[in-house]
């Protein structure tokens, strides 16, 4: 046999279509968006076909640079990005994934939105910061009527008009937010930037802003002590007179991942920005911005799950080791699929969370079971992404170690969800608080799971096992993610229970709430149906 004949290995698994999930179109019809479906398809296709595969590719491994000043030594800030950053940009713009649905009436914008970005999201992640900033930013600016009658309908338009220009002049803008300091971090209470009332009804913003994605965005949404307190301002980078507000660009942050994506350190020296709220109302003015981008993390850690399982079962039906195809050996089997059931859930929990933002707005009900479950699921979800991705990485052996599999990228992606809006014990500690402010969210959070009771035992304990946490006040917070962690898991119990799949939802309640588990993937107990399990992933 000659030395260098290949053989023994997997072939592409691009060109593929993402959008063949067959949770994620099931929920798209149950949550009353199944109008949406072929462009769901649409942009499943595209986001799996080698051509935009190497747009997400290309564009990570050429990261965007700053430009202070130009050669004259002008100060200028502009950060210069690949050109698929752009592409990936105009699709993403196209198909209304930013802010659009909140200017389009027909039930279930918000759920089709949801499968679009969690379907678009597998060709790059970090382009969906923007994206899901510029989504968050116009129920926050609808707290400045005349602002938000000036803005919404660009915020919400289909173009996507990259440049330095005044805002009111392009045909569609992208929004960001800038609001954690250097000595506060997620505490914004701690923010040392000020703001000084002007004659003309406009404050002078004088501060330092340490971290601020995507700062080619149009316009930010940043917090500053004013007078009357923390409040809530609009920043553009160009004035209505046409010059260049003072928002300068300290740096470019070197990250772990979401490389393609710029965050920076931006000084603000006599920024003019305009209040949106009350004066002292900053952070209720940014809370609905807080939980739609909570949403986007679940989404977010969703996809690259998703993504993970689908890899690792391709490697492994392709791939020979010890006399059989590596997902015939039983081993193997139990911890692909033990990655399927984990992807499935994670999907289940986000578009039922899609559709509650759906119905927020006109059921009391599901607004206060959208303010529990997006803290939850959003600490639960975001945090299982990172243990997932390396179980799916190691599937693959050393050709999962090598960046030409693309896991390594997936990899470090994962831990991003989970910090970014709150880390772990925030999000924990934020689903206390809404227990304890709103106990109707509590209410609707049981509603929800009980309507799952009788369908499988090891969920009705849990269920029982949460009403014993809750009633225990005494350590509460030091119990903090215990006690959220089965919440989640109840949740997206009762989600497979009532609509998924049969042996996905057994195999769940089985191990992860009745602990016939270990601690790593693969420890699924014995009679589990992992054919069945497996033929979810199989694309």
């Amino acid at each position: 046999m000659p030395t260098h004949e290949v053989f023994n290995q997997v072939p592409p698994i691009v060109p593929f279509d993402y959008s063949d999930n067959p949770a994620l179109l099931a929920a798209l019809h149950r949550e009353g968006a199944g109008w949406a479906e072929a462009e769901v398809r649409e942009l499943g296709v595209l986001a799996g076909s080698p051509e935009v595969q190497d747009w997400g590719r290309l564009a990570n491994a050429y990261p965007p640079v700053l430009h202070t000043h130009d050669r004259y030594g002008n100060r200028i800030d502009e950060v210069e990005f690949h050109p698929y950053w752009h592409r990936l940009m105009e699709v993403a713009v196209g198909h209304g994934l930013h802010g659009t649905p909140w200017l389009d009436e027909r039930p279930g914008a918000h759920t089709a939105r949801a499968a679009k970005f969690y379907t678009w999201g597998i060709a790059d992640a970090g382009h969906m910061c923007p994206i899901s900033m510029t989504y968050a930013v116009v129920p926050a600016l609808r707290h400045n009527r005349e602002l938000s009658a000036r803005f919404e309908p660009l915020l919400g338009s289909r173009s996507y008009d990259f440049g330095l220009r005044e805002p009111s002049s392009k045909t569609g803008l992208i929004a960001g937010m800038s609001m954690t300091e250097k000595q506060g971090g997620s505490d914004v209470r701690a923010n040392t930037t000020t703001a000084t009332p002007q004659s003309d009804g406009t404050h002078r913003i004088v501060g330092h802003k340490w971290f601020t994605s995507a700062p080619m965005s149009d316009m930010f949404l940043t917090l500053a002590q004013a007078p009357g307190g923390l409040s809530c301002f609009l920043l553009p980078r160009v004035l209505p007179d046409g010059t260049r507000n003072a928002l300068r660009l300290q740096r470019l942050k070197d990250k772990l991942g979401n490389k393609s994506n710029a965050s920076s350190e931006i000084e603000y020296e006599d920024a003019t920005g305009w209040l949106v709220g009350p004066e002292g109302a900053g952070v209720k003015t940014i809370i609905e911005m807080v939980n739609m981008t909570r949403l986007d993390c679940v989404i977010g850690s969703a996809t690259g799950m998703r993504v993970a399982a689908v890899h690792a079962a391709h490697h492994a039906r392709h791939r020979k080791a010890f006399g059989a195809n590596l997902i015939d050996q039983p081993a193997m089997r139990n911890v692909l699929a033990d990655l399927v059931i984990e992807s499935e859930a994670a999907t289940m929990a986000m578009m039922r969370l899609a559709g509650a933002t759906d119905r927020a707005a006109q059921d009391p009900a599901e607004a206060a079971l959208r303010r529990i479950a997006l803290a939850i699921t959003k600490y639960w979800v975001c945090k299982r992404a990172p243990a997932h991705a390396a179980e799916a990485l190691e599937c693959l052996g050393g050709n999962g170690y090598v960046e030409e599999s693309g896991m390594p990228r997936l990899f470090r992606e994962s831990p991003l969800m989970s910090i970014w809006e709150g880390s772990g014990n925030v999000a924990a500690l934020d689903a206390l608080r809404a227990m304890a402010r709103q106990p109707e969210s509590v209410e609707a959070y049981f509603d929800e799971v009980s309507r799952a009771r009788g369908g499988n035992p090891h969920l009705d304990d849990a269920i029982d096992r949460i009403g014993k946490e809750l009633t225990d006040l005494g350590d509460i917070e030091f119990r903090a993610r215990r006690v959220v962690e089965l919440m989640a898991l109840v949740l997206q119990g009762a989600q497979l229970v009532r609509h998924g799949h049969a042996a996905i939802a057994d195999a769940f309640c089985a191990s992860r709430l009745g602990g016939d588990w270990g601690i790593a993937f693969g420890t699924l107990p014995a009679g589990v149906d992992t054919t069945a399990i497996l033929e979810r992933a199989h694309l």
